[in-house]
Parts: structure tokens; C-alpha cells; sequence
């Protein structure tokens, strides 16, 4: 049985959401998602399968994506971070150790081509 690997995507617009998963699958990736930060905690810590997170900047709730980059990297250093904003620019400086910023509107192949770069391919 092939299992996929797993990417959580930290979207709270869910078009956009749904249209991160659709790049995740394409890549080979299974997608699950969350709307905010909470909830992006929440399922990490009940699914020790997440590889990568995929999170946009500029939430709702209780810290933005790059608030949640930096604690996911404290909390759970393995997982792969990726981090998107159609509002700000992000330098490299700011983000964690490892992390990949994107502006959005970001191209779906580069998004795709990034996750198979920092998780290997998923067969």
C-alpha cells in the first residue's frame, strides 16, 4: 500500500484553500486543511504524519502564518515550512530556518515543484 505524504494547508479563504489542496494532490501529496493558526495546532498535534505546512500570512485569529511558521519550526523542527502573503513580503531573515516564502498570486507549478523539492517525491 502506498501511503502519501502529507501537507497541511493554513488557508482562510477557503477558494483559496481549496485551490492550495489542488496543487498539493497534483503533486503527488495528500492536502488536509485549516483556517486559522488554532486550528493548524490542533491537527499537528493529533496527526504526527504532517511533513509540510503550507500557510498564508495574513489570518484571522490568534497569530498570523509567520507567528505560526516560527512555532511550528520551535515546536515540531522536522516539518517542512512553506509560507505565502499577497500583502506582505517576507525576506528570508524573517522566516524560519528552512522555510520558503511565496508571493501570491503564487504559480502553482513553482508551489508544486517546491514541495517535491523539500519532500522528495511522494511514490
Amino acid at each position: 500500500m502506498n501511503v502519501k505524504q502529507v501537507v497541511l494547508v493554513v488557508e482562510d479563504e477557503a477558494l483559496i484553500r481549496l485551490s492550495a489542496f489542488d496543487i498539493v494532490e497534483d503533486a503527488g501529496f495528500a492536502a488536509i486543511g485549516a483556517s486559522n493558526a488554532d486550528e493548524a495546532i490542533a491537527i499537528l498535534e493529533a496527526r504526527p504524519d504532517i511533513l509540510l505546512v503550507f500557510t498564508d500570512i495574513d489570518m484571522p485569529g490568534s497569530m498570523d502564518g509567520l507567528k505560526l511558521a516560527h512555532y511550528i519550526r520551535d515546536r515540531w523542527p522536522p516539518v517542512k515550512l512553506m509560507v505565502a502573503s499577497g500583502k506582505s513580503v517576507v525576506a528570508e531573515s524573517e522566516l524560519p530556518f528552512g522555510a520558503r516564502f511565496f508571493q501570491k498570486p503564487y504559480p502553482h507549478v513553482e508551489i508544486a515543484d517546491a514541495m517535491i523539492r523539500m519532500l522528495g517525491p511522494s511514490s
